[in-house]
């Protein structure tokens, strides 16, 4: 039986909520402050914790900044009860670990299925880092890194292109950090006679303008519509709180800059090394793996081969 802990300084919610566990098929322990729920927590691990946030002693972001530098309960799932809704309350506990929310008051199916979907979800993670390479700590850093960063792109700004349409200029202050949520962007450097270099083609669940966020620089590059497209824009302000206050995100975004790095210097040695056709056939390659739809030749489209031919 799975045990959760409730972190709740009201006694009728706390008293609702065991009962509703109870009956949900879970064992429930109860503290009626985020101090005692701290010492409950590292004494009595539990598979789940439900904590409110404004509580006496300890508040609900101080429960989570402990339990989360913990190794007995930095992997356990939290999820945060609070009646206020405010985008600064989410905002804040997604950029601090929190791996959900549920507002009061709630609804009782509402919140078994949540705390199922949860406990399903850490479950899935022990059972496939056990097949994995590496460390489990490794690998559910890896995977509450990709969680928050799914959620970066709740609820934001969403802006359609068109075909051709530009999403961003080189040399643009950046305000953004660009999320496609569907279509392909390329992403192009231009030269001084005006020939457009493209070094990237974006697909739905890139991020795009990461670069210049970090350096606090102006966009290196520029981005336009391939098609028709959808893209979410995440707040610069937003991003910071999250890429800097949880550590796991910002290693996977240190990742990603090692990757536009290392992708970098491979078109630098193929432009340098490589001959003309070869250069032709490389991008040829990387555009179809990239993209799999027409391409432009010469201002004709035309479509590449339906499959790329096996390596003998």
């Amino acid at each position: 039986m799975k045990k959760i802990l409730i972190i709740e300084d009201n006694a009728d919610v706390r008293d609702n909520l065991a009962e509703i566990l109870m009956l949900g098929g879970y064992e429930s322990v109860t503290a009626e402050n985020g101090k005692i729920g701290v010492e409950k927590a590292l004494e009595f691990p539990p598979d789940l914790i439900l904590c409110d946030i404004m509580m006496p002693e300890l508040d609900g972001y101080g429960v989570l900044h402990i339990l989360s530098r913990q190794a007995k309960t930095a992997d356990v799932p939290f999820i945060f009860l609070t009646a206020k809704a405010e985008k600064e309350d989410f905002r804040k506990g997604m950029s601090m670990g929190a791996d959900d929310y549920i507002t009061k008051p709630f609804d009782d199916v509402a919140l078994l299925q949540t705390v199922e979907a949860r406990l399903n979800k850490s479950e899935r993670l022990r059972v496939a880092s056990a097949h994995a390479t590496g460390s489990l700590d490794h690998f559910i850093d890896e995977a509450r890194a990709l969680e928050a960063i799914k959620h970066l792109s709740d609820n934001r700004e969403v802006r359609h292109y068109r075909k051709k349409d530009i999403i961003f200029r080189e040399g643009e202050n950046p305000r953004w950090l660009f999320f496609v949520e569907s279509g392909k962007v390329k992403v192009y450097k231009t030269s001084d006679d005006g020939r457009e270099l493209i070094v990237k083609v974006a697909q739905g669940g890139d991020f795009l303008g990461f670069l210049a966020l970090f350096k606090e620089d102006a966009y290196p590059e520029s981005a336009a519509a391939l098609e028709d497209c959808t893209v979410k824009l995440v707040p610069k302000s937003d991003f910071a709180a999250l890429v800097f206050g949880n550590r796991d995100v910002n290693a996977r975004f240190i990742k990603m800059l090692a990757s536009h790095v290392a992708e970098r210097e491979q078109q630098l040695i193929e432009l340098a090394y490589n001959s003309v056709r070869k250069r032709v056939a490389t991008t040829l390659v990387q555009l179809y793996d990239q993209s799999h739809h027409n391409i432009n030749l010469c201002g004709k489209t035309s479509p590449l081969w339906p499959a790329r031919p096996k390596k003998p």
